[in-house]
């Protein structure tokens, strides 16, 4: 086992909470991403070349600043799993879950879990302590998503296969917050997460040869997604993501989670006229209300 964070029971800082409420907006444009996106290019197909794209500019960017690469087997191997459980397992599960049948709000429900199994497991893997404020507050803002997404599940969970895929991204979002704080939490950003990309990047295309056509319709919308999702979810979300762990504690950084699908309802909004009633409204105030009692200062 681990010896806790040296950073555990402490606030991040103004830092730390700028990093964690941008984090929490670049992490939301996701879906709206792969909403855009999904249409023009099949799940696995369209994640692989994310992966392979983010791989490149990261590897020249490495390169350019002469950034320290990892020693050993042992470190590549661990990197390697990290990301296939991250990008792979987690994002390729949402993306075809979305792609079977699943509504994104649901999707992120279900996902959303995730905080509360970190918290959990936290204590026998990572040494972490979660005090019952927290425990409160995590099971305040599942509430809180559950409102957001409410009128969603009015219309059903999908298809039982799309609904399988969405568990088994959760088991991978769950997974990955714990490997990566145990064993790649002094990773260099740069090198390592382009060893984390290329192992996600054969994952998906191996799977996309075995189950997809390798499709793509390259339209403006799609070029336009693809940019995004690589500069500003693989490059800068995930980038803050990884500082934040490496800062705080696994149950404090995975319930930033809980704001996603709130941040998202608001963000889809303007952009596709997805409306939200007084039920949502709670929701949101709920969630951040749990968030807060999470992150609050342990005495």
């Amino acid at each position: 086992m681990s010896t806790p964070s040296a950073t555990a029971g402490k606030t991040w800082g103004l830092a730390g909470l700028s990093a964690a409420g941008l984090f929490v907006l670049l992490w939301s444009t996701g879906f709206i991403g792969a909403k855009l996106g999904l249409p023009h290019a099949e799940p696995l197909t369209f994640l692989a070349l994310r992966f392979a794209i983010a791989a490149v500019l990261l590897c020249l960017l490495a390169v350019a600043t002469r950034a320290p690469w990892p020693k050993g087997w042992r470190s590549f191997a661990h990197l390697a799993v990290a990301g296939l459980l991250l990008h792979g397992l987690y994002l390729g599960g949402v993306f075809a879950g979305i792609d079977a049948g699943v509504e994104a709000g649901v999707a992120a429900l279900i996902v959303g879990i995730q905080p509360v199994l970190v918290a959990a497991l936290a204590g026998a893997l990572l040494g972490e302590r979660v005090i019952p404020r927290q425990w409160l507050g995590l099971i305040l803002a599942l509430g809180g998503v559950t409102l957001v997404v409410w009128r969603k599940l009015g219309a059903g969970l999908g298809t039982a296969e799309g609904v399988g895929l969405c568990l088994l991204a959760l088991l991978g979002i769950t997974a990955a917050t714990l490997y990566q704080k145990r064993f790649c939490a002094e990773m260099d950003l740069r090198s390592g997460s382009v060893v984390q990309y290329v192992a996600a990047a054969i994952g998906c295309g191996v799977f996309s040869l075995i189950f997809e056509e390798q499709v793509i319709t390259w339209s403006g919308e799609f070029i336009f997604a693809m940019a995004w999702l690589v500069l500003v979810l693989s490059l800068g979300a995930v980038s803050l993501l990884y500082w934040l762990i490496k800062r705080g504690e696994a149950a404090r950084v995975s319930s930033l989670f809980f704001l996603a699908p709130p941040v998202t309802a608001l963000i889809a909004w303007p952009l596709f006229g997805e409306t939200f009633g007084l039920l949502a409204l709670t929701g949101m105030l709920m969630t951040v209300l749990g968030v807060a009692l999470v992150n609050l200062e342990k005495r």
